[in-house]
């Protein structure tokens, strides 16, 4: 009687080649990257992915009203410095090409991260919380009025009017002066948005014009500048939206 076979027969004519022998070490660690650079590299981007991630997160918290506002944007404003700051190595600019082509490689769906970033501001800077103006009336009472009267949470404090003020002519001053690139004015018009907000709630002639400036600011390279033509455009929409926000004062 024959003896059943537990495995299958090898054929007569088959001969083991030696030499396909594996010759790897199932104990060793497998690594990645082979020099300093190149890890620095790696964990720079996953850094990235990290912060793409949390801020796609962060919206949708933000949007279910999970998280103050205070909290929302301080955690948003340091999660685009830090992407930014990343992108401004050109090595690691170059490996992540762009937004589109990242989330492609790592089959991202964020689309409220890539949001934010295309905007790269808060979405409680671009719309002025309803706190603002009671905002404002607390640091006049702190700071011992000046100009915003000793009345209920409309009358913004005079210190916040004539900071945003100041704000507007330095912005406006950058621009006359030929400072056109995107490192030298994108923080200039931030701080004209923030100090608007911290006066005013409400919305006024030519306000949307100063984000619409921002988000082009923020989509072009650091060292880019804006043409002759955009930077007379700038100019009037800014002085346009200066006197848009006076109106709102009267």
């Amino acid at each position: 009687m024959n003896t059943r076979q537990s495995y299958a027969p090898t054929p007569h004519s088959y001969v083991p080649n030696t030499s396909l022998s594996a010759t790897i070490n199932l104990d060793e660690e497998v690594t990645l990257t082979s020099t300093r650079a190149e890890r620095d590299l790696q964990d720079s981007l996953g850094e990235l992915f990290s912060i793409i991630v949390t801020l796609d997160e962060l919206e949708k918290a933000f949007l279910k009203d999970a998280i103050p506002e205070a909290e929302y944007t301080d955690i948003c404003e340091r999660s685009l410095r830090q992407y930014k700051a990343l992108l401004a190595d050109e090595t690691i600019a170059a490996e992540f090409r762009d937004l589109e082509d990242f989330k492609a490689k790592w089959e991202l769906d964020v689309p409220r991260a890539t949001e934010r970033l295309r905007v790269g501001m808060p979405s409680t800077t671009i719309t002025a919380s309803s706190a603002a103006p009671s905002s404002a009336s607390t640091a006049a009472a702190s700071a011992g009025g000046g100009g915003g009267g000793g009345g209920g949470g409309n009358n913004p404090s005079g210190v916040l009017i004539l900071e945003a003020t100041q704000e507007f002519i330095t912005f406006l001053d950058a621009v006359k002066l030929g400072l056109l690139s995107k490192d030298q004015l994108h923080p200039l018009l931030s701080d004209v948005i923030q100090s608007v907000n911290r006066v005013t709630d409400k919305d006024f002639d030519s306000r949307g014009k100063i984000v619409q400036w921002l988000i082009t600011l923020n989509q072009m390279k650091a060292s880019d500048e804006l043409s002759e033509q955009q930077a007379r455009e700038l100019e009037l929409d800014i002085q346009q939206a200066y006197q848009g926000f006076r109106r709102t004062l009267t």
